[in-house]
């Protein structure tokens, strides 16, 4: 009787682990698609995140090229004001 006991325990065991195993193996399968889903969706962005980044990489060049051009405008104004500061300052000092 005991042979027969623990054969239906390794037949019971055996009936139940079979949908459990399969029910691990449908969830692990469920992750992976959402893993693959969520893969997808982050390498869009990495995409878009690359375009923003060249995108504002040609605004900072365009404006470091304009700020240039503002600070040698600003250098040629001053070398002509200086100039005629020097002028002035001559023309008071010799009064």
């Amino acid at each position: 009787m005991t042979r027969k006991n623990t054969w239906v325990i390794v037949a019971a065991a055996a009936l139940l682990g079979f949908p459990l195993s399969g029910c691990k193996d449908s969830k692990a399968l469920q992750e992976n698609a959402q893993l693959k889903a969520q893969v997808v969706e982050l390498q869009k962005e990495n995409g878009q995140v690359g375009n923003d980044l060249e995108t504002m990489t040609a605004a900072r060049d365009a404006l470091t090229k304009e700020n240039e051009k503002l600070k040698a405008e600003i250098r040629t104004l001053k070398g002509k004001h200086s100039a005629k500061k020097t002028a002035a300052k001559k023309h008071s000092r010799s009064r």
